[in-house]
């Protein structure tokens, strides 16, 4: 079934205004229903939210409640939600530009020799493991993605980096 359940599960809202709403999404949790995932989503608690806080809103007038971008289920971090067709219009189209700048912080296994820098490969689906995403330098399969990054801690074996994603932009 597409239809998305309104589900009581608590939101981290951040910010809001009468045209969005930006929600810091935890680790584990899915953000749209699929398979393997009908419910407990981060869109079914955006579902209930939205039926008993903005009551004038629902999916028929703004498609899946205002989404207009996601991250991985094992990611955590703001989510950007529109509350009005308009805001969900012009998010999506910068989104869709690429002139939102999407930040994230990661520990990674190593101690990098430079302090900052840009790694550039393509990413897609292993080719063995299809439920993972890997790197292929040279660019024989997956998309092309840019990522610059800026050491921020280093802990002998893993760095904290701070990366800005590029994916998807032509150059």
């Amino acid at each position: 079934s597409s239809e998305i359940i309104p589900q009581n599960i608590p939101l981290n809202i951040v910010y809001e205004d009468d045209d969005l709403f930006i929600i810091n999404k935890p680790v584990g949790m899915v953000v749209h229903p699929g398979s393997g995932n009908p419910d407990g989503t981060l869109i079914n608690a955006i579902a209930w939210y939205m039926k008993h806080n903005c009551p004038e809103i629902d999916e028929s007038e703004l498609p899946r409640y205002g989404l207009v971008h996601r991250i991985d289920k094992n990611t955590s971090g703001l989510i950007v939600i529109a509350k009005r067709q308009k805001s969900m219009s012009e998010l999506a189209k910068q989104f869709f530009n690429h002139t939102v700048h999407r930040r994230y912080v990661a520990l990674v296994w190593g101690d990098f020799e430079e302090n900052e820098g840009t790694v550039v490969a393509h990413v897609g689906r292993h080719l063995r493991l299809r439920k993972l995403f890997t790197a292929y330098p040279e660019g024989d399969h997956g998309k092309d993605a840019i990522t610059h990054y800026k050491v921020l801690e280093r802990f002998n074996y893993v760095t904290l980096v701070e990366c800005r994603l590029e994916t998807g932009r032509t150059h």
